[in-house]
């Protein structure tokens, strides 16, 4: 019997024995800084003549640890083993590949504390926010693996008269999962366990900027059974490995999460066929947004100002669902300009692994060097209201920033920011509002403030957003419940966290059988 689906329950950090796990969890994490950490193909522990530092961005005197960057010809031997598991792995049960999530499920369940302090080191996050990194990812584990299962059952046909008819979901080959820093440990994992439990292997490429994260990962997939070649681990630069990976006539499928920019370059390279290639790689991509909460005149305004603030300014605004809009009935414009800005004054900020900081630092200085210079740009567009600081605390720290008197056309109101950033907008009216919010290229995330039916049920077909919610925040998807993904220039509508995700790793058979 299959199993039922449950999300991983939150953690209350303010109870004690809660609060002492961490403190013990952070400790421990910092015995193993500086460690060096190999490549893994095959199974195997692979060296290279390259390593990759990667730094606490709270405090940049410190290393997390160091990886090994692999060069082209160790891509190749990662590819290779990869192909090479494939032949084996794409025989295997659904019931098989299903019990190695699982059981990867439950080893990650045992180091949820381990590896929610190491998200707050390498990644800068806030306890809470590190925590429900650990929890989505404990959910794309179990979620895929049910649905493989259900996946695997013979799927209903129309029936004939003197047939027998089947239909199956056979697996692609070897995928290339290119992941962000900014979800390290649940889009890596989600991005690797959809694809690999419908049978295709992995090479998996981490962001250089939290590899230790990915590293503990591959422990957790090896601790679990997963075969070797199944999950490659390779660490390196874009520009090297990722292209080299990208291109290979062998690679079958490439599933990326990043930058517009760089999406954009891998949906090109994909989509060219190569000598000895003999399918269309497919490419699905999520890559970004311009996320915007209405707010009508008829909405609880106390709750929009609550869903704003932690929708711009949750993990320093580093989220590609985050909302770097806020669009604003003109009636209850200074109100919520007020609330908000009340409550951006009381946020602490500093070191993300003090429990009583709300903000950490932006992931390295080339975010803060972007994040600053969009502020300028904010200054000759409108008026600063809050903010716009670097501060010196020994991290990539930076003030939560408000702009008001943007207009639709200004780049503040177009660019994908990435930062603590927000844009505050005047709206005459909902329909107004609904123009505003379209007029970017994304397509990824919003939300809508409103006590009227109807301006929801127009909001509902007239928002053109992959993900939209209604009187709550436009960030914290869950697995099962938000199925995760934009159109537009945010990508290919992928829906992590769904069951047509693994469709997307899968090419369907029909089989049909003359019987009489």
């Amino acid at each position: 019997m299959i199993r039922d689906f449950k999300n991983e329950s939150p953690v209350d950090f303010t109870k004690e024995t809660n609060y002492k796990i961490m403190i013990d969890a952070l400790e421990k994490n910092k015995d193993e800084f500086g460690t060096e950490y190999p490549l893994i193909i095959d199974g195997k522990s692979h060296k290279s003549n390259e390593t990759i530092t990667s730094i606490n961005p709270s405090q940049f005197d410190q290393v997390i640890g160091r990886v090994h960057a692999a060069d082209e010809s160790q891509a190749e031997m990662a590819l290779q083993a990869a192909l090479n598991a494939f032949m084996q792995w794409k025989n295997v049960s659904a019931g098989f590949r299903a019990r190695c999530l699982f059981k990867a499920a439950g080893i990650m369940r045992r180091r949820k504390a381990e590896l929610t302090a190491l998200i707050v080191l390498e990644n800068g996050k806030n306890w809470t926010e590190a925590y429900g990194d650990v929890a989505e990812a404990i959910d794309f584990l179990d979620f895929y693996a049910i649905n493989a299962l259900k996946l695997s059952d013979r799927q209903s046909l129309q029936r004939l008269s003197g047939e027998d008819n089947e239909l199956y979901y056979i697996p692609l080959g070897v995928g290339v999962v290119i992941a962000p820093w900014n979800f390290p440990l649940a889009i890596l994992t989600g991005m690797t366990a959809g694809p690999m439990v419908m049978g295709n292997t992995i090479i998996m490429k981490p962001s250089s900027n939290t590899p230790v994260i990915a590293y503990k990962l591959m422990e957790i997939f090896q601790d679990a059974g997963v075969p070797r070649g199944v999950v490659n681990l390779v660490f390196g630069h874009g520009n090297i490995v990722g292209k080299y990976l990208v291109s290979h006539p062998k690679t079958r499928f490439i599933n990326f999460t990043g930058s517009r920019e760089q999406g954009l370059k891998i949906v090109e390279e994909g989509s060219k066929t190569r000598e000895g290639q003999k399918w269309i790689k497919r490419v699905s991509a999520e890559m970004g947004g311009k996320n915007a909460i209405i707010v009508d005149s008829e909405a609880d305004l106390d709750a929009a100002v609550d869903g704003i603030f932690a929708s711009a300014f949750g993990f320093q605004g580093q989220k590609c669902s985050a909302c770097s809009r806020a669009i604003i009935d003109k009636s209850v414009y200074e109100y919520v300009t007020d609330k908000l800005l009340e409550k951006v004054k009381s946020i602490s900020i500093g070191p993300a692994e003090s429990y009583d900081n709300f903000m950490g630092p932006l992931i390295d200085q080339d975010a803060l060097d972007k994040v600053l210079n969009y502020i300028e740009i904010g200054k000759e567009e409108g008026t600063l209201l809050y903010g716009g600081k670097k501060i010196e605390k020994g991290g990539f720290y930076l003030e939560p920033t408000i702009f008001t008197d943007i207009e639709s056309h200004n780049r503040l109101a177009q660019e994908e920011i990435f930062g603590p950033v927000l844009a505050l907008m005047r709206t005459d009216n909902f329909d107004h509002a609904l123009e505003i919010a379209n007029n970017t290229e994304y397509g990824l995330t919003g939300a809508v403030y409103s006590g009227s039916r109807e301006k929801l049920e127009k909001a509902r077909y007239e928002f053109h957003v992959g993900n939209l919610y209604f009187n709550r925040t436009c960030t914290a998807a869950l697995v099962g419940a938000h199925p995760f993904g934009g159109y537009n220039m945010s990508g290919t509508c992928a829906k992590a966290g769904s069951k047509d995700y693994l469709r997307l790793f899968s090419q369907a058979k029909a089989v049909s059988e003359r019987i009489n």
